[in-house]
């Protein structure tokens, strides 16, 4: 058993997590959150809240993560908030977090991306730009940390049920959408697990069961 704290969890994807951990009860699960009206619901689902912002400095944000074992990284600024948001969660808040999880020795820092992060040629739409720039060197920052990272870079997130399957090669697949509930279910694959280690993973829907890519 871990002890997952997940950042971002009142997120779509941080809340499938949460549902998915609570299935499989291998883990210890605490959820960083930013506003304390929203603590009730995570208890009712028997996970520990904790008070967690992320324009904080990287010290406090150790502080409330201090006995986390892995570190999941699921928070993200949301399309209605403007570039100077993004850049503030999606990049700064991400480099606090590795840092803070750098200074409590977590055993694993998981990080939920974005296809093309590395790719400047996709980066063509003026509003979603600031967001793969933000991405981009978030990754850069986990990449060049002394952190077991593992990082995920889904294609564009759909509320649909999930397959419980994916591929992690984008080639020759049409489909550019992924279930935020399998990429929960990937997240979960990867908790604790040597192989995921300095891994960065591509995420589609496909015909890979997601039990074997860490295997």
């Amino acid at each position: 058993m871990s002890k997952v704290f997940i950042i971002g969890a009142n997120g779509k994807v941080g809340k499938n997590l949460v549902n998915v951990l609570n299935e499989s009860k291998e883990h210890d699960v605490t959820v960083g959150l930013r506003k304390e009206e929203q603590f009730s619901f995570f208890e009712e689902k028997g996970v520990k809240p904790a008070y967690l912002n992320l324009e904080d400095d990287a010290d406090t944000i150790a502080d409330t993560i201090k006995g986390s074992e892995v570190i999941v990284f699921t928070a993200g600024s949301g399309g209605h908030t403007g570039p100077d948001k993004t850049i503030m969660i999606d990049l700064d808040g991400a480099a606090k977090s590795v840092a803070a999880a750098e200074k409590i020795g977590a055993k694993q820092f998981i990080m939920v991306s974005s296809i093309h992060a590395d790719e400047p040629e996709y980066w063509t739409e003026e509003g979603i730009k600031p967001y793969f720039i933000a991405k981009h060197y978030a990754d850069r920052i986990i990449k060049e940390s002394n952190l077991n990272y593992t990082i995920l870079r889904p294609g564009v997130l759909s509320d649909e049920e999930g397959t419980g399957k994916v591929t992690t090669d984008p080639s020759g697949y049409k489909t550019s959408r992924i279930p935020r509930e399998d990429v929960a279910r990937v997240i979960n694959a990867a908790i604790g697990k040597e192989t995921a280690y300095k891994k960065v993973v591509t995420l589609l829907e496909g015909n890979a069961p997601i039990g074997d890519l860490f295997k």
